[in-house]
């Protein structure tokens, strides 16, 4: 008998329907007619342990006991889901082959790995067991998917990385919890400070923001524009380039700051001769927007539609198990595998049979051309959301689910449109010694942009930029001019007037949905450190696409942010919590070598032992700084939201430890912290004793 483990029902449901029938409906499980059967997790069906199953002693919070880091993991069951775990026990006995059916990423790994490893699985069926990945539950997909099973093997690396995760993260999250919580007091908070690896630096980000904002202090600056005419009365404006002699007027960022100076050119050239000193005219032209990673859906629609980041997630949710119509939504790729370039013809029919208006104004799109979009190499786990071969009857989407459904499909309609073609023309005007510069653009081909033409004409202000043109540099609209005369190099002209324009500097904007968002993907750029930068950048921020929602979410049920309009804000609570912890603690540093490190599991280069045994020393250190000082930053702040007693029994890992990374359950909400899987055959029975913190640290051994 071959049993298919899939990470949720929806998931079951999309394997049972496409194998062979007459099918016999059990509690938990679909057997076919040929007596293989499909079986499902609900989300994580074990939990981490709690501190006191290690030892009772930890039931109490006190300081002596930090940090606790078991020698031996233990996961229990989750109580609400231990009936089906008692019906996978039961399937897993009796059958010959198992077959993986998680989600395709490290989480999704691990979910069936460790309940296949709880269970006691061993020997030839443990080395034999096979691995399904699904990325769109249509029957023809899930059929493709498993003509193509792999062997579970293939996939331990993931699944390590992933319990490494897990572990760190419930180590980190559950100590630093417990340590700051005792702390805040003894200052009078009778809160839970929850600390985690990325809710915190995000957190932090926001704190951070907020004080620049406060601390603001507007200062003008000016700039010079040279309105010009040629012989013919055809005029347009030209921007002052200040002179390297200028700088000691001008701020770090270029800004002209001396009123008098900026007054002095415009009199110099105010009613005086011009030259066309430079002129060039390029051909240019910009490939289609790639499709969407969840990360980029999420703050297009953020932008777009208003929507936040769950709200997101949750939409997409509906589209992929209730509809069919995308698939797998919590991808963290923009690229798509070449053989998916096969299924194109039934993809475009399906959205244009379905979605005619995406079209309406539009040539038809060309089945035959292959965008940058399809890349093996840039292609792992999964591939970017896309709509599936089925055809959407959009009367039957909620508003929301009507909209990103359009969205995603756009975005894949425009991979098979030519580039957008233009041309540019850049002139430099010399008046007076002084130069002058404007450059204009000018439609040639609008190619994939004729799928995007109604919105670019409704809005013309730089919010656009990221639907037309995501990642592309040539795209700021506002460095252009409407038009420019026929020009020749060496034309005189008439500068009519010099126009003094004062502006005043403006403060950082505080953060919304999509720039929160968009500072968690794009977080190197908040980091000074420049190998620090470069991991941030090449492990594509902080957080995962499944889980960046879930902590942002977070931070709010916890009281440490809070909405003013569309601006995020950190509450006093978050601030004074920020301003409590060491700063190694509220920036991405820290996660950003994680990640790195977790990668390098993933391929080979990093064993468990050599991710955590630094990050026990750090974690140490982390403990000690706590016990040395008390977070005076937090006087006078009552608990917000939740009390220790109600937080009794796993109020670290409600408060912090899971909020380290965030995770899954099934539908859409983060997943609990882990600790066995079959990859890394760890030990989940025997208990810890206390000893001291540093031999404590030495000891951990999960055999990974």
């Amino acid at each position: 008998m071959i049993l298919y483990i899939a990470e949720k029902p929806s998931l079951g449901r999309a394997i049972a329907d496409v194998l062979p029938k007459p099918h016999k409906k059990g509690d938990g499980f679909i057997e076919d007619a040929q007596g293989n059967c499909v079986s499902w997790c609900v989300g994580h069906l074990l939990e981490q342990a709690e501190p006191d199953a290690y030892n009772l002693e930890f039931k109490s919070w006190k300081f002596e006991h930090l940090p606790i880091v078991p020698e031996k993991w233990q996961l229990k069951p989750k109580a609400a889901t231990r009936s089906q775990l008692t019906v996978l026990k039961k399937l897993v006995k009796q059958a010959d082959t198992l077959v993986n059916a998680g989600d395709p990423d490290r989480e999704g790994q691990l979910l069936v790995d460790e309940v296949i490893a709880y269970l006691g699985v061993t020997g030839d069926k443990l080395q034999q067991t096979q691995r399904l990945l699904i990325s769109d539950l249509n029957p023809q997909a899930v059929k493709r998917a498993l003509s193509q099973l792999r062997s579970n093997r293939e996939f331990i690396p993931l699944s390590t990385s992933a319990l490494a995760r897990s572990r760190a993260d419930w180590l980190y999250g559950m100590n630093m919890t417990r340590a700051y919580t005792i702390q805040g007091k003894k200052v009078g908070y009778q809160g839970v400070l929850s600390v985690g690896r990325v809710q915190t630096p995000l957190l932090g980000l926001i704190v951070r923001r907020d004080e620049e904002i406060a601390n603001f202090q507007s200062k003008p600056f000016y700039e010079v524009l040279a309105h010009l005419v040629t012989d013919k009365d055809q005029a347009f404006t030209a921007k002052w380039q200040p002179s390297e002699a200028c700088l000691p007027y001008m701020d770090e960022e270029g800004r002209v700051l001396a009123k008098g100076l900026a007054q002095n050119v415009v009199r110099r050239i105010t009613d005086k001769p011009a030259k066309v000193t430079q002129l060039s005219t390029k051909d240019k032209q910009q490939n289609p927007p790639l499709p969407y990673s969840l990360s980029a859906l999420q703050i297009d629609a953020a932008k777009r539609f208003g929507m936040s980041a769950k709200g997101v997630l949750d939409t997409c949710q509906s589209l992929y198990e209730r509809h069919k119509l995308i698939t797998y939504p919590r991808s963290d790729s923009r690229y798509l595998p070449t053989e998916q370039h096969g299924l194109a013809s039934g993809v475009l029919a399906a959205i244009t049979g379905g979605a005619p208006e995406l079209v309406a104004h539009a040539e038809a799109p060309n089945p035959r051309l292959k965008s940058k979009a399809w890349d093996d190499k840039k292609v792992d786990a999964h591939h970017a959301i896309i709509p599936t071969e089925k055809q959407p009857n959009l009367g039957s989407l909620s508003q929301r689910e009507r909209q990103l459904y359009l969205h995603i499909a756009r975005q894949y309609l425009a991979q098979f449109y030519p580039a957008y073609c233009y041309s540019e023309t850049a002139v430099e005007v010399t008046i007076e010694g002084g130069l002058f510069k404007t450059k204009a653009k000018q439609d040639k081909f609008l190619g994939w942009k004729q799928l995007f033409a109604r919105e670019e004409n409704e809005r013309k202000d730089a919010s656009s930029a990221a639907t037309f043109a995501q990642g592309d540099k040539d795209t700021d609209e506002g460095e252009y001019v409407g038009q420019l005369p026929p020009l020749t190099l060496g034309q005189v002209l008439h500068c009519r007037q010099g126009e003094l324009v004062e502006k005043q500097t403006q403060p950082p904007k505080a953060f919304t949905d999509a720039t929160l968002l968009s500072a968690m993907t794009g977080i190197n750029r908040y980091v000074t450190d420049p190998e620090i930068r470069k991991i941030l950048k090449e492990t594509d921020g902080i957080g995962t696409e499944a889980t960046r929602a879930g902590i942002i979410e977070l931070l709010f049920k916890r009281g440490f942010i809070q909405r003013l309009g569309k601006s995020i804000v950190a509450t006093e609570v978050g601030k004074g919590l920020i301003n409590s912890l060491p700063l190694s603690a509220t920036t991405p540093d820290m996660t950003a070598l994680w990640e790195a490190s977790l990668n390098g599991i993933c391929h080979k280069e990093i064993s468990y032992q050599g991710f955590m045994q630094p990050l026990l020393g750090t974690l140490n250190n982390l403990i000690e700084n706590a016990g040395a000082q008390l977070p005076s930053a937090l006087n006078g702040l009552k608990g917000q939201g939740f009390k220790r007693a109600a937080t009794k029994k796993s109020g670290y890992r409600k408060a912090g430890a899971r909020g380290a990374a965030g995770g899954k359950k099934a539908g859409t909400g983060p997943k609990k912290g882990n600790a066995s899987n079959s990859a890394a055959a760890s030990s989940t029975s025997t208990t810890a004793k206390p000893t001291a913190p540093r031999r404590r640290a030495s000891k951990v051994s999960a055999q990974a």
